[in-house]
């Protein structure tokens, strides 16, 4: 019956305590394999007049976004081809791999690469996973894919994994793996 204390400068928001409480009971969870009533997770704020870091009074910094929403705003971006809301998840470094080697770091190549292989593309999402790291977070989000070929005939159900690597409140690489390949209609 492990007990969790989780000691904060005050200030930081329900949303954000909450993240903190599910995440520190998740990893316990998982390395102890406790039972979830088992586990008890606590957070005890500080006030800041009582907290000094460095013999400097300190506020809290306000986190970024929990990385599946990140990912998930990112995906909507690119699903309405707002490329331009698309870039400012991206960090300067940011690659994108596609089935078949595909390889890209600019979202336009992307537009471009796929123009020929579909007219639109969506996604029904069926779960998202994130993992937890001390540099930077995994999201793994699956579903299947629907939309239309080049010559306007509908398709749905063809199954996708995205993987995404997500550090200082940025999308740093996307691996997407999907069955779109198996199913491309060859003209003619």
């Amino acid at each position: 019956m492990p007990v969790i204390r989780v000691s904060l400068i005050e200030g930081y928001d329900e949303t954000v305590r909450d993240r903190l409480l599910e995440g520190y009971s998740a990893v316990t969870r998982t390395v102890l394999e406790a039972v979830p009533d088992g586990i008890t997770a606590i957070i005890e704020e500080a006030k800041a007049s009582n907290y000094r870091r460095g013999n400097q009074r300190k506020s809290p910094k306000a986190p970024p976004p929990a990385p599946e929403q990140i990912v998930r705003d990112f995906l909507a971006a690119m699903e309405r081809r707002d490329l331009s809301a698309a870039s400012a998840f991206l960090a300067g470094n940011f690659t994108m791999t596609f089935p078949g080697g595909a390889t890209f770091r600019r979202l336009e190549e992307l537009v471009a690469w796929s123009k020929p292989r579909y007219r639109r593309i969506a996604k029904t999402y069926e779960r998202f996973d994130t993992v937890p790291g001390m540099e930077f977070a995994t999201v793994y989000c699956s579903g299947t894919l629907h939309g239309e070929w080049p010559d306007g005939e509908a398709f749905d159900g063809i199954r996708f994994i995205d993987r995404f690597t997500v550090k200082g409140g940025l999308l740093v690489d996307q691996a997407v793996w999907n069955d779109l390949d198996a199913r491309v209609r060859k003209p003619g």
